[in-house]
C-alpha cells in the first residue's frame, strides 16, 4: 500500500511537472510570436522614413543636419541582431530624430497641406499605434514568462530546460513623448488603445473676461 502511495505520488509530480514545462513552452512561443510581430511594424516603419525625408527635404533643403540625424538613427535601428532591449534603445533614437524632423516641418505650412507628406504622416501614425500595441502584448507575455521562470516550482523545472527569462521592449518614457512619432503615439490619427474620453475632457475653455 505505502508502495502504491509514494508511486501516486511521482505520477503526480511527474504530470504537474509536464504542465508547468508545457505551460513554459506555450509562453515563450508567445513570446518569440509577438515579437515578430513587432518587428514586422519596425520594418514597415523604417520604410517609411526615406520617403517622408525626402518629401521634408524638397520644403527645408539647408535642414541637412536633421536629414542625416534622422538616417542615421534609421540605419542604427535597422541592424541586425539586436535584442529587444536594444531594439528599444535604437528605435527611441530613431523617434527622437524623427521629433525633429516634424519639428522642422512646423515650420512650412505648405509643407504641413502637402498630400503626400500627409499620407506619409498618417501611415507611420498608423504604424506608431501598432508598434505601442504590440509592445504592451509583447511585454504582458514576457512578465507571465518571467514571473514563471523566477517562481517555485515552475522555475526548477525552467532551470532543468534552460527557459530563462526574456527582455522587455520598453521605450524610455522621455522617449516615447516625441510629438507624433512616439510609441504612445499622441499624434493625430486612429487610437487603438486609451480610456475613454470623460465629459471633463471636452469641456470648451471659458470665455475670456470683459
Amino acid at each position: 500500500m505505502f508502495k502504491l502511495i509514494i508511486i501516486a505520488v511521482i505520477v503526480l509530480i511527474a504530470l504537474g511537472a509536464v504542465g508547468m514545462y508545457n505551460g513554459l513552452i506555450k509562453l515563450r512561443n508567445l513570446v518569440q510570436e509577438a515579437w515578430r510581430q513587432i518587428d514586422v511594424e519596425l520594418k514597415r516603419r523604417h520604410d517609411l522614413i526615406p520617403n517622408l525625408v525626402e518629401t521634408v527635404k524638397g520644403y527645408a533643403a539647408h535642414e541637412k543636419g536633421t536629414f542625416e540625424g534622422v538616417m542615421q538613427a534609421r540605419s542604427a535601428a535597422m541592424s541586425g541582431g539586436q535584442s529587444p532591449a536594444a531594439a528599444a534603445q535604437s528605435e527611441g533614437m530613431l523617434s527622437q530624430a524623427l521629433g525633429r524632423l516634424f519639428a522642422v516641418a512646423e515650420a512650412y505650412p505648405d509643407l504641413k497641406a502637402n498630400a503626400s507628406f500627409l499620407a506619409l504622416q498618417q501611415e507611420l501614425t498608423s504604424t506608431e499605434d501598432r508598434i505601442a500595441s504590440g509592445r504592451r502584448y509583447y511585454n504582458a507575455n514576457v512578465r507571465e514568462l518571467n514571473t514563471k521562470v523566477e517562481t517555485v516550482p515552475s522555475n526548477f523545472v525552467a532551470g532543468m530546460f534552460n527557459i530563462g527569462r526574456e527582455e522587455y521592449f520598453e521605450v524610455e518614457g522621455g522617449e516615447r513623448e516625441v510629438p507624433g512619432v512616439s510609441f504612445g503615439s499622441t499624434a493625430p490619427g486612429p487610437a487603438i488603445t486609451g480610456p475613454p474620453t470623460t465629459p471633463q475632457d471636452t469641456i470648451p475653455p471659458a470665455p475670456p473676461t470683459a
